[in-house]
């Protein structure tokens, strides 16, 4: 049995690893590791938003009632993120390091923050509220895309 904040924190520290991968590639200025490597860190990233979006957040919102709290506060995240994520990939399709490490300081920031909040105060609410769910939730969050 796996709890919902042990399975998404563990998703959140893979997804740092890419990126710390993929920053250390465009310092060096390896562009093709670069570009491979970010490329996976945004795609796992972007997914971990849709395991949270999609399958997490209405589930602890159904059962909670809680629309307006957390897990409002978390999607608006992360489409600040998703905005530094596609200035980022710019910045690599130009092979502009000056930009992408200025727009990595950023979504490093945004991430600690945000990861902070969640591992702290929503995944635990989701473990409380949904733990008879909470392997269901889990198969289904593992899941590939279709």
């Amino acid at each position: 049995m796996s709890t919902i904040s042990q399975y998404l924190t563990e998703d959140h520290e893979h997804c740092d690893a890419l990126f710390a991968e993929a920053e250390n590639a465009v310092a060096r200025g390896d562009w093709t590791t670069a570009a491979s490597g970010f490329r996976r860190f945004e795609d796992d990233t972007l997914r971990h938003f849709e395991r949270e979006e999609e399958i997490l957040f209405p589930t602890f919102e159904s059962r909670t009632g809680m629309t307006g709290g957390p897990t409002f506060v978390m999607r608006q995240e992360h489409g600040q993120m998703r905005e530094v994520l596609a200035a980022m990939s710019g910045a690599l399709e130009r092979h502009d390091s000056g930009a992408y490490l200025g727009q990595s300081e950023t979504l490093l920031m945004l991430m600690r923050q945000h990861n902070l909040k969640e591992e702290q105060i929503l995944y635990p609410m989701c473990d409380r509220a949904l733990a008879d769910q909470a392997d269901a939730l889990v198969d289904r969050m593992e899941k590939p895309r279709p």
